[in-house]
């Protein structure tokens, strides 16, 4: 069904199977559609018992504005901003590690922070089982957040995936799959999306015949707390990228792991792969797990000299981002801080020296493994 939304707003389009007609929402035809997108994706949103407690008020709800309040600028400043939801929103009661469960008003907050799309595959999205994956993407339908990896039924994974991203004049596909859920099978007839290679073909195939400009796929995978991409990890983004994707960028270790831009020989394409982000907002505190990576990918197209357009990465970058305690800060919330605010000069001693120590051994890491993707400086 063709809608009339305000020009102000995202147009989104959840793609249907390829057998069904296609709907599309127009854009303007008073002017021509924007030749650049830029794209934002962070690591794991995650939500421990520490963190439920920080946020919770005196009349039983919880706020988690002062959270997202230093980078929220930067997130809604994006055309696209894409996170992992590695927590279900699966009403109460609310929890922690390891079975986590997390309040509607964390889902609020996150909307709020500027981020259009959620990655659902991971590890811990069975965490409250059926409810929790059924309540869970019944939130983001009530919020309209477009997301990809969980699905009630197979007919819903058919209509609905890959998703498929209309914005600027770019058609992106968004592909999300992860490496296991902890042991815990989903309950008929609901479906993850999981680390298969039979399948990953078929839906990428699938992908394809919309003809989008790109092809993304977020990878839940990696071994935890290893800084450097495993042998399997580096097998797969090979695979990956001979079966027709574009770019990966990959979440699950808790720590950052090392970037590459790769350049194709033949056609030139370039390809960005991210191997972790790393954590966005948590309450782990293991060494290199208290931070992580803004990754922003930004994507030209000249619309006037072909019929079918080369897209090009434009530029893409980083910026580390760290998530300031309560017990390090005094204040009663967690706080996410840019490295590279200024607002860090406000923190204390103690917050200021873990912060630089997660910035001074991010940047060795990534200054040496790093091909071709260099850090933001304003």
């Amino acid at each position: 069904m063709r809608q009339t939304i305000p020009l102000a707003l995202l147009f989104f389009f959840i793609s249907c199977c390829s057998t069904a007609q296609e709907q599309v929402v127009p854009e303007s035809t008073d002017t021509i559609p924007p030749a650049k997108i830029t794209l934002l994706f962070v690591g794991d949103l995650m939500q421990h018992k520490a963190q439920l407690d920080a946020a919770r008020t005196d009349k039983g709800t919880y706020d988690y504005s002062p959270c997202f309040s230093l980078v929220k600028e930067q997130i809604s400043g994006a055309d696209i901003a894409i996170g992992n939801l590695e927590v279900p929103i699966g009403g109460k009661p609310y929890s922690g590690y390891p079975a986590f469960c997390a309040p509607d008003e964390y889902l609020y907050a996150i909307k709020e922070a500027g981020f259009n799309v959620l990655l659902t595959a991971n590890n811990h999205c069975l965490d409250r089982g059926k409810k929790g994956l059924e309540r869970t993407i019944l939130m983001l339908d009530s919020l309209r957040i477009p997301y990809t990896g969980t699905y009630r039924n197979e007919e819903k994974r058919r209509q609905r995936y890959p998703l498929l991203i209309h914005k600027n004049g770019f058609r992106i596909a968004l592909l999300n799959y992860t490496y296991d859920t902890n042991g815990v099978k989903p309950s008929s007839p609901n479906i993850v999306n999981y680390i298969d290679k039979k399948i990953m073909l078929q839906d990428i195939d699938t992908a394809r015949t919309w003809q989008p400009d790109v092809i993304i796929a977020c990878m839940h995978w990696g071994n935890e707390y290893q800084s450097l991409p495993s042998r399997e990890q580096r097998q797969l983004a090979d695979w990956l990228l001979e079966q027709g994707v574009t770019h990966i960028i990959g979440s699950h270790p808790h720590v950052i792991q090392p970037m590459e831009l790769r350049t194709d020989s033949i056609t030139g394409a370039q390809h960005a792969v991210v191997y972790s982000l790393g954590n966005f907002i948590s309450n782990m505190s293991k060494v290199n797990t208290d931070g992580g990576l803004i990754f922003t990918l930004e994507l030209e197209k000249d619309t006037t000299t072909s019929t079918s357009p080369q897209v090009r990465v434009q530029r893409c970058g980083y910026n580390f981002v760290w998530t300031a305690r309560p017990n390090f800060t005094k204040e009663k919330n967690y706080v996410l801080y840019p490295t590279d605010s200024t607002s860090i000069s406000k923190l204390p001693e103690a917050a200021r020296n873990h912060l630089n120590i997660f910035v001074k051994n991010s940047r060795k890491l990534l200054h040496q493994h790093n091909i071709g993707i260099k850090e933001n400086k304003k």
